[in-house]
């Protein structure tokens, strides 16, 4: 099979998929403070307590289904706000939409675009949690979701412009920068390699 092939190309993403759900589930269980400190794979801002926030899922059970926005052709994505998450970061009170993928194997998703969104990482948003993949940090045991900005990523239409990925939609788009996760190369504005 050739790299072009389609089921090589599934396969990968199949296997990109399992990695990176047992990224996150080792994560869940490293009890370590700030596990990813000293990783260099990608371009990342340094880890930050100050970014690890818990906040309980406030529910919004009369929210209509929404079409998210994507980067590449086409309708957008169906998802189900299910509830806001509301924080502060450097005394800034912020709110994001919870959503549940209505497709693709479901899962509690939360994109956002904040004010690094276009400079220093990817304009259309990162990805906060996205379940259908495992890459979330759980819950506390009071039921509060653990909201971990220094693991915020890049959608892989960053990386690639053959998928099209959901974009942070308006309700979601920050007024404050989180320097936390993946970003941008700070020279050249691309992803880092």
């Amino acid at each position: 099979m050739t790299a072009a092939d389609p089921i090589s190309e599934h396969v990968a993403l199949a296997d990109w998929r399992r990695r990176v759900h047992a990224m996150y589930a080792a994560l869940r269980a490293d009890d370590r403070p700030g596990p990813m400190r000293d990783f260099r794979g990608l371009a990342y801002w340094r880890h930050t307590d100050e970014l690890v926030l818990h906040a309980p899922l406030e529910p919004d059970r009369e929210a209509p289904a929404i079409g998210v926005p994507r980067s590449g052709a086409g309708l957008g994505i169906p998802f189900q706000r299910i509830g806001w998450v509301s924080f502060s970061v450097g005394g800034i009170a912020c709110r994001l939409s919870v959503f549940w993928l209505n497709e693709y194997a479901g899962g509690i998703f939360i994109p956002f675009r904040d004010a690094t969104s276009g400079s220093a990482s990817y304009g259309g948003g990162r990805y906060l949690w996205d379940s259908a993949k495992g890459a979330d940090l759980g819950s506390t045991d009071d039921g509060e979701l653990v909201l971990d900005f220094n693991y915020a990523y890049h959608p892989s239409c960053v990386f690639d412009p053959r998928w099209s990925c959901p974009l942070a939609p308006r309700e979601n788009w920050l007024e404050v920068a989180i320097e936390g996760g993946e970003r941008l190369d700070r020279v050249t504005g691309e992803v880092a390699a």
